[in-house]
């Protein structure tokens, strides 16, 4: 695996000491929580993209949802058109701050078998994200 680069970088930039903040790519779509998954599926279809930041009602990111999770509680024997993230996400996290260091952030996101991952300010407010190129 090897992270996407989205931002442009300095060429004398020593790979080893990069942070997360020189990789992560714009934090695009953002839901909140109390949407349902139905039209979470169709905000992710129409931007066109393979996952959605999710924050709760102060604006504050509470993780990160990728399709293939939506698709599978909608294909769930317990799924309605009511169901809402908050509902079936759980808990919070995990996240990743702009001033972590690469190798940290790509070996925890190895660690626990995320193609991408939420990038937050002290707040919890989102940056970015950073994804895994397959």
């Amino acid at each position: 695996m090897t992270l996407v680069q989205m931002q442009s970088r300095s060429a004398n930039a020593d790979p080893v000491h990069r942070m997360v903040v020189d990789a992560m790519e714009a934090a695009g779509p953002q839901v909140c929580d109390d949407m349902t998954v139905e039209v979470a599926l169709s905000v992710m279809a129409s931007a066109r993209t393979g996952h959605l930041l999710v924050c709760d009602e102060d604006g504050l990111c509470t993780r990160l949802v990728t399709r293939a999770q939506l698709a599978a509680i909608h294909e769930g024997d317990t799924y309605t058109d009511r169901v809402r993230l908050r509902d079936v996400l759980g808990d919070r996290g995990p996240f990743t701050s702009p001033l972590t260091m690469m190798a940290e952030a790509e070996h925890a996101m190895r660690y626990r078998r995320l193609d991408a991952l939420p990038v937050v300010d002290d707040q919890g407010s989102p940056l970015g994200v950073l994804a895994l190129a397959r």
